[in-house]
């Protein structure tokens, strides 16, 4: 085949990589379509007779000069790495040029050709930051796994910010788990109040929770289990190794109390934060043995353990679960509490008797450390035994709705300055206080504490929580009693 300068442009054109050519004085004589179509421009004419400081695609053009005057001198450049400005945004670039010599072998111009890097450079940056939770090897023990890693790489099986397995493929595993008969426990978890911690600390401070509680989880169970992500704060784990209840029950156990996986206090970007989730689990071939027989099963454990005030797990347990429907989870929990608490009431006389008999349903139910009661004279109470009695007469200073909830003390600090140094001195770090009291009568406070970190109350337990304080105030006003002092 001949070449001609017609089919020679042709080629020039076809080439993915950028490419021009100019003349000894640095001047743009022509470009392929790739260079054109890279800067936005639909003729070759905006560039004949400009130089790179004409086109102002650099902000310190210098570097690209003194570049390209070496060429001209007879050198040539290799791949070397700079930036320049496409349409407002700065790009990276790798760029080759050389020498273009004259029928009399004088240098008349230079060539060039570059590549666009910057995507390539930012997954890399990505990825030299990201968190790698599991090696090849690791996932190779597993059949699935092991299939799958010879055809794509680890990189696209790990969830990019987390580094434990993308959703797709974790379900997959529990799938392909239930195809080859494999039993496994298949858990679900929900990071707790995760849009208040995004909303309140940042988006960054969110992502930081999640890559802590996953590679808590992914060293935990390092051996047995693989970890992955569901999607926004929920996780997904498959545990290979505890099928009975005892089992499940003292992994969960490890979870939450002894090696505080998810119940943990984290320093993020200076800010610390009490960390819980709550979890559902469910067992193949057990309790279920299609997939999605399975995931309703984890699905509606889950929602049990949101129903009862979050930061705890579920077992499945058929005989205590079969029956429920998740549409009906949420509206019966703060009703059957309510209703306990009212019962108990009914059955006992005294107000810091009754007091006494709702804190096991406000400890089962939502995990409440300590309930304490405020008397009309600002001595402070403990709902459990009476060895606490602590002078707080200033809580009336920042009082002034009916109910108050705080993860920071830092309103109490600066307003009552006593209340706040006896929480201190008991180790509070987030409570709840709600008013004694029918319309606009005090007759003291119920304060419920918490000592483990900055737990964020939700509205069930706030409903709660005044619902025992009007219970509370009725009945004083019935039998014609005060709060004991």
């Amino acid at each position: 085949m001949k070449m001609n300068a017609s089919l020679f442009d042709e080629i020039i054109d076809s080439a993915q990589d950028c490419i021009f050519w100019k003349d000894k004085e640095r001047r743009f004589v022509g470009a392929n379509q790739s260079f054109l179509d890279f800067y936005g421009f639909e003729s070759v004419h905006v560039l004949l007779g400009k130089t790179d400081e004409d086109m102002g695609w650099h902000n310190n053009p210098e570097p690209f000069r003194q570049d390209e005057l070496r060429v001209l001198n007879g050198e040539s450049t290799y791949k070397v790495q700079g930036k320049c400005m496409v349409r407002g945004e700065e790009r990276d670039i790798i760029a080759t040029k050389r020498p273009i010599y004259g029928g009399d072998g004088e240098i008349v111009g230079l060539v060039g050709s570059f590549s666009d890097v910057t995507d390539v450079l930012r997954r890399k940056k990505e990825m030299e930051h990201a968190q790698i939770m599991y090696s090849v090897p690791q996932l190779r023990k597993y059949s699935y796994f092991d299939k799958l890693l010879d055809e794509i790489r680890l990189e696209e099986i790990l969830d990019p910010l987390t580094g434990i397995v993308s959703r797709g493929y974790i379900l997959d595993f529990a799938k392909a788990l239930i195809a080859s008969k494999t039993p496994f426990t298949f858990t679900i978890l929900d990071l707790d109040n995760f849009k208040y911690i995004n909303d309140t600390y940042g988006h960054h401070a969110g992502d930081i929770v999640l890559m802590e509680i996953s590679k808590g989880l992914a060293d935990f169970s390092a051996g047995f289990g693989v970890a992955g992500r569901f999607g926004g704060d929920e996780l997904i784990f498959i545990n290979l190794r505890d099928f009975g209840y005892q089992e499940k029950e003292d992994f969960f156990e490890d979870l939450y109390v002894r090696k505080q996986i998810l119940r943990r206090n984290l320093t993020v970007e200076g800010n610390e934060l009490f960390v819980t989730g709550t979890s559902g689990c469910a067992t193949y071939p057990h309790d279920a043995v299609t997939y999605e027989e399975l995931f309703a099963l984890i699905d509606k454990a889950l929602y049990q353990g949101k129903n009862r005030g979050r930061n705890c797990f579920t077992i499945y347990v058929e005989e205590e679960h079969g029956n429920l429907e998740i549409s009906n989870i949420a509206r019966s929990g703060v009703q059957v509490c309510m209703q306990g608490i009212a019962e108990k009431i009914e059955q006992t006389s005294g107000f810091v008797n009754q007091l006494k008999c709702a804190m096991p349903l406000l400890r089962d139910e939502f995990q409440i450390s300590n309930c304490y009661y405020v008397d009309k004279k600002g001595q402070m109470h403990s709902a459990i035994d009476s060895l606490v009695k602590e002078d707080v007469s200033d809580i009336t200073r920042f009082m002034e709705d009916e109910l108050y909830s705080d993860n920071t003390l830092i309103q109490i600090k600066n307003s009552s300055p006593r209340l706040y140094g006896v929480l201190r001195k008991m180790g509070v770090c987030a409570l709840m206080i709600v008013r004694i009291g029918m319309k606009e009568e005090i007759d003291g406070y119920l304060i419920c504490t918490e000592t483990e970190g900055q737990r964020i109350w939700q509205e069930d337990e706030r409903g709660i929580l005044y619902f025992l304080a009007k219970l509370l105030s009725m009945n004083l006003k019935i039998a014609g009693e005060i709060i004991p002092e």
